[in-house]
Formats: structure tokens, sequence, C-alpha cells
């Protein structure tokens, strides 16, 4: 009956989502990067291990209080219905799609420099000034691609292991590793735990999101062959061992380049991206979110008593 209810109760986040975000002040993410942006602010540490032990002990208390609130409102009366309601702020989908889709309508504008503002505003953290249209459109589909798994897939199937208290951690891992998981002067030492509990929780979505992302290229006449060759080949080459899990398959599935300068490459045999790319990805992550949504409504099988 439990799982029955969480079944009934992730469909129901994913409907909500299409209303669109609660306020900032009702928001659990927001209050997840207000504390962590405070935090921040407090650190004194001035040496590596110092550091590392108070970004770590920083975060590990966040984390408690997450993973306490999530099972608090678990608690609450109401039931799937509940949980359903609280589990929705936990997801980004709407959010992500509008973004790519503004970033898409610039670019097919050709208004450049407008796309490269909404790459920066919305998607991406990195410098996007000096980039040329293909470079904005492979990575609006490499953040498309990341952000499926990591702000929807991700919390969706923490959910389905672990309730809301697993999704509200996994939610808070996440916006730690935004905030605090970059290897900078800074935040190598003290942001090392939050980067390294973010990689461990999205081992699994990464990957049951790149495979979808392969069985989905199919319906979304897309390359399924393609897609399964380049995710294979080429998931390991981006610095983190899960983002180039689900930004591999797409590349190979769209048949494009997507290239970070100085960083990686993903199906270097592939063509520059355009405009009319984007389109096509958001074509595919629909398809990859229903597939992956199919494959965590599936009934856990029990095991028998012996």
């Amino acid at each position: 009956m439990l799982l029955k209810g969480r079944r009934r109760a992730l469909l129901l986040a994913l409907a909500l989502d299409a209303l669109g975000e609660p306020p900032a002040r009702l928001h659990p993410v927001v209050w997840m990067g207000t504390y962590l942006k405070g935090a921040r602010h407090r650190w004194q540490a001035t040496t590596p291990g110092t550091q590392q032990r108070e970004g770590g002990v920083t975060w590990a208390l966040g984390a408690a209080v997450s993973a306490g609130a999530g099972l608090l409102a678990g608690q609450l009366p109401g039931g799937w219905v509940t949980r359903g309601v609280l589990l929705k702020p936990l997801l980004a989908r709407r959010a992500l799609v509008a973004a790519v889709g503004e970033v898409h309508a610039a670019l097919a504008a050709d208004d450049l420099p407008e796309a490269r503002r909404l790459l920066a505003w919305h998607l991406v953290s990195r410098e996007t000034g000096e980039l040329g249209a293909a470079e904005v459109a492979g990575a609006a589909i490499e953040s498309l691609a990341e952000n499926l798994s990591d702000s929807v897939v991700a919390p969706l199937l923490c959910f389905r292991w672990g309730g809301l208290p697993l999704a509200a951690l996994y939610r808070y891992a996440n916006t730690a590793d935004t905030l605090w998981g970059y290897r900078t002067p800074e935040l190598e030492h003290p942001g090392k735990v939050a980067a390294h509990a973010d990689d461990l929780l999205n081992l699994a979505p990464a990957r049951l999101t790149a495979l979808c992302a392969v069985l989905a290229a199919l319906p979304a006449g897309l390359d399924p062959i393609g897609a399964w060759r380049i995710w294979r080949r080429d998931a390991r080459f981006t610095p983190s061992p899960n983002a180039g899990q689900p930004m591999s398959a797409f590349a190979g599935a769209l048949g494009v380049r997507l290239d970070k300068r100085g960083v990686y490459v993903l199906n270097a045999g592939g063509r520059l991206p355009a405009a009319a790319d984007l389109a096509r990805a958001l074509r595919l992550a629909r398809w990859t979110l229903a597939l992956a949504t199919l494959a965590l409504l599936l009934p856990v099988p029990r095991r028998r008593r012996g």
C-alpha cells in the first residue's frame, strides 16, 4: 500500500509541476539555498583540513535538517495527496523546459546576444559572452540533459526509494553541489563533501536517464543506435562521473558535437548544433521523462518468505 501511494504521489507531483513554482518564500529549495549561502559566509577555517571539516559539518547539519523535515512532512495528514503536493517543489521540469525554450527562441530569431544572456541567466554558470551560436545551442542541450537527470529524474527516483526524506536530502545535496561544488581556491576544500555526496546520490539517476534517452530516441524520431554508441563511448569524458551519462546519450541521439572549451568533447564526429536541435532535444527530453516515469511506476518485487 505504501509503494502504491508513492506511485500516485509521484504522478501528482509531475502533474502539479505544470502549474509552475511556488512563491520563493514558500519554496523549500530556496530555503536550502539561503542556508547554504549564509553558511558559506560564516566559514572561518584557513587550512585545507579544517576547511574540509568545517564544510563537511555545515553540509551534514543542513542534510539532517532537510531529511528530518521530509520525514515530518511525510507524517502529515492527507496521505499520498499531501506527499505529492510536497514533492512537487523538489522538481524543476517546467522551469528547465521553459529556460531551454527561451534560448531556442532567441537563437531561432538570430538574436545571439539575447541567447547568451538567457543561457547564463537560466542554465549555466560559465562565461557566455564569447560563445558562438553553435556553442550556445550545445550548452543548452548539455544543460537540458544534465538537469533532466539532476532536477527531475533524481528527486523522483529518490522519492520512489525513500519517500520525502530521501527526496529532500537529494535536493539539498544537489543544491549544495551547485553552490559549493567548484574547484576554486575558495571552495576546493570546504565544498569537497558536498561535491562527493552529490556524485554518489546521482550515480543511479544519471544512468537511468541516459538509458531512457537511448530508448526514447526512436519514438522521438532520432537515432537510438547513435545514442547507445556515444553513451557507451563518451560518458566518461566529463569531469563529473554523472553529467556525461545523459549528455552523451543526447549527443548521440541528436547527432551533434557537444564541446565545452578546454574541458570535454562529446560525439566529436557529430555536426555542430543549431537552434533547430534545441527543439529536437526538448522532444527527446519529454520522451525520456515519460519512459523514466514508467520505469519508476513499476512495482517493486517483494521477497517471498521462506
